[in-house]
């Protein structure tokens, strides 16, 4: 006997009768009527949400922005929820009657916007009152476990795309803010170079100031150490004109070389005189300078502390505290002090001046009377009582010409002192409004002044700093097609199983023959196999061409189907073979556990971890997985290790099926009298 005539030897007794053939029918039918049509039934869920009813309250009273702007947020998204139709949005007037409608089932859930929502998104405006806009959500799970799920995603979107439009408009008048703030400091900048420019020319002057004062007290010492000389000489000369008195008799003898001492005397005069005209030229000069340049510094500075104050980089109060400062520094005890000092040095060495004048002046007439005096000499003895007064007359002036020198110097010393002071003032503020203006104009630098453009791009990203890029290496096309990877090997199990409740793993006939037990076991296995080809046949025509489902790879697909309606049945044949009507309960069993393992809906991961080694062990998950990579088109390298398996568990269901025909060819009383009647 054949295993062929062993397989249609049982099929021609399933199919002796009207009966028979309608089981055999409908056994045919039950994948397809579990797996289609849960599949239709559950196709594309999410494009009907349309038909649920949800209602929408909007309390929102409206807010006003700095700018004027009036925000209605509240009926903004409202409008927009009901124009895009995901749900049959209702307007509701109270929280009250869409909360009763949410309770009673009218409404599947409810939306409500207070009175300060739009408030509430335009208080970041304000730091110190800043106010989260909240929305509220009422859900029942009691109209449905997974509608809470689609509404917290749907609320979820609401509150992004509303705080991103909020967000934009906050973060572009911050933006705003600082393009303000950056032309403020650009202005401040300007006018601190401005004062810096003032303060360098201030320091500049000075530092003239301090030179010429300088050269002052030079030349002062060089008058003084001169009038000394000069003092000296007025004495020599009246120690000499009182021994001419004494002695004219002998200076009789000696007059043929008094001409050339008068010139002499008379060309030291001269150069004298010109020394001390240069020295009063230099003294005046110096004088009339520094006043010019106090009197341009104090311009320039009053010049650029009103241009400061009107570019409103510097108050009228700071203004005026800078110019007070200035005029106590011009005015205080020391540089009054100098400046009267130099008046009074300046007159002393006028007078000094015209003296030496008149002394070069006298020197020159008497080095011209001095040829007629070796001529006269006789007679000059009656004159050197009054040449010894008139020495006498010049050693007190050259005595008081030298006070009025060394007072000079001194006061010179300490206008030059005072002139260095202010010259290390000066300087200190030339460097503090040079470092003033390069502060400002770096932190000008810093501080952002984006173009309406910029603005833009810069509010959006501060609004909504992430975007997600998701890149779907293999996408199911709805709802229905994630779900049909699951369903369609669930439902070839089932239909496997229902198999063995109308057909016999094994015929008697074939039992009581002396065919081979692997041709018996392969015999009562082929019916099986041929009504489980016939139910993934149909299954996958149904849904392929009658759901609409495309898969990536359909034959390959179709395949994958067949195999696992081969495989189920070899194991499924070969476990009740075995064990008889207790193997159908362990069929069972071997069901549940691979409902909760397979991963058909949440991943097999999330399961406890004692349902991971059944996942591992048990072939409807890896079969589901399989059918994910060729209907949604992932990578098809997994499927080799599945089909692998699957030729195994046929394999197994082989050796389990010819276990059972080696043991059941031995008949016993329990073989004649069953405990359970299959």
């Amino acid at each position: 006997m054949t295993v062929f005539r062993l397989a249609l030897s049982e099929l021609k007794r399933m199919t002796g009768g009207i009966l028979p053939k309608l089981t055999i029918v409908a056994m045919v039918m039950v994948p397809l009527l579990y797996g289609a049509v849960y599949l239709y039934a559950n196709w594309d869920p999410y494009g009907n949400l349309d038909q649920l009813k949800a209602a929408v309250v909007v309390q929102d009273a409206g807010a006003v922005t700095k700018e004027g702007e009036k925000l209605n947020v509240g009926e903004k998204v409202a409008t927009t929820l009901i124009e895009d139709h995901k749900f049959d949005w209702q307007l509701v007037k109270t929280p009250e009657e869409a909360n009763n409608g949410v309770k009673s089932g009218e409404f599947a859930f409810a939306l409500i916007i207070p009175k300060d929502f739009s408030a509430n998104l335009a208080s970041p405006e304000n730091f110190d009152s800043a106010t989260q806009a909240m929305m509220s959500v009422t859900t029942n799970d009691a109209n449905n476990y997974l509608l809470t799920s689609i509404v917290d995603k749907v609320a979820t979107q609401v509150h992004a795309s509303v705080a991103q439009q909020v967000g934009e408009k906050t973060a572009n008048s911050l933006l705003t803010g600082y393009g303000t703030i950056h032309a403020q400091l650009v202005k401040a900048a300007d006018g601190a170079k401005q004062l810096a420019d003032g303060a360098a020319a201030l320091d500049q002057g000075v530092g003239t100031l301090q030179t010429g004062t300088s050269e002052l007290v030079t030349g002062a010492n060089s008058l003084a150490a001169g009038q000394q000389q000069l003092v000296t000489g007025a004495k020599q000369l009246q120690s000499g004109a009182a021994a001419l008195d004494k002695g004219l008799g002998q200076l009789e003898n000696q007059t043929a070389t008094l001409p050339a001492d008068t010139r002499t005397l008379a060309d030291g005069a001269a150069a004298v005189a010109a020394g001390n005209a240069e020295l009063n030229t230099k003294v005046q000069n110096a004088i009339g300078t520094a006043g010019k340049l106090d009197d341009a510094a104090t311009g320039a500075i009053e010049g650029r502390l009103d241009q400061l104050v009107a570019d409103k980089v510097l108050t009228s109060a700071q203004a005026d505290q800078i110019r007070t400062s200035l005029k106590s520094a011009a005015s205080s005890p020391t540089i009054t002090d100098l400046k009267k000092q130099l008046a009074t040095d300046a007159v002393d060495i006028q007078k000094l001046a015209d003296g030496s004048a008149a002394v070069s002046a006298g020197a020159d007439k008497l080095a011209t009377a001095t040829p007629a005096l070796t001529t006269a000499i006789s007679q000059a003895h009656a004159g050197a009582g009054s040449l010894y007064d008139g020495a006498a007359t010049l050693a007190a002036g050259q005595e008081t010409a030298l006070d009025g020198a060394t007072q000079l110097a001194t006061g010179a010393a300490k206008l030059n002192t005072g002139a260095g002071d202010l010259k290390a003032g000066s300087s200190k503020l030339s460097t503090g409004a040079t470092e003033l203006s390069t502060q400002l104009s770096e932190g000008a630098g810093n501080v952002p002044d984006p173009n309406d453009k910029d603005k833009q791009n810069a509010a959006g990203v501060i609004a909504d700093p992430i975007r997600v890029d998701s890149v779907s290496q293999a996408q199911a096309a709805n709802y229905g097609a994630g779900l049909a990877p699951f369903f369609l090997v669930l439902a070839l199990w089932i239909g496997a199983f229902m198999l063995v409740q109308v057909m016999r793993p094994l015929t008697v006939r074939a039992l009581a023959s002396n065919a081979p037990s692997w041709k018996i076991a392969i015999g009562g296995w082929l019916p099986f196999a041929a009504v489980a080809t016939a139910q993934a046949l149909l299954l996958y025509a149904v849904v392929k061409f009658g759901l609409g489902l495309e898969p990536s790879h359909p034959w390959l697909t179709l395949g994958l189907l067949l195999l696992a309606s081969v495989a189920f049945t070899a194991l499924i044949q070969g476990i009740v073979a075995l064990l008889g009507t207790p193997g159908k309960f362990v069929v069972l069993i071997l069901l549940v556990l691979q409902l909760v393992s397979s991963g058909g809906t949440f991943p097999w991961q999330t399961t406890p971890e004692p349902l991971h080694i059944m996942h591992q062990v048990l072939p409807m998950g890896h079969v589901v997985e399989g059918m994910r990579h060729l209907i949604y088109g992932a990578d098809l390298a997994p499927l080799v290790p599945i089909v692998l398996g699957l030729l195994g568990y046929t394999v197994l269901g082989f050796v389990l099926a010819w276990a059972a025909v080696a043991k059941k060819k031995t008949w016993t009383l329990k073989t004649l009298m069953p405990e359970i009647e299959a």
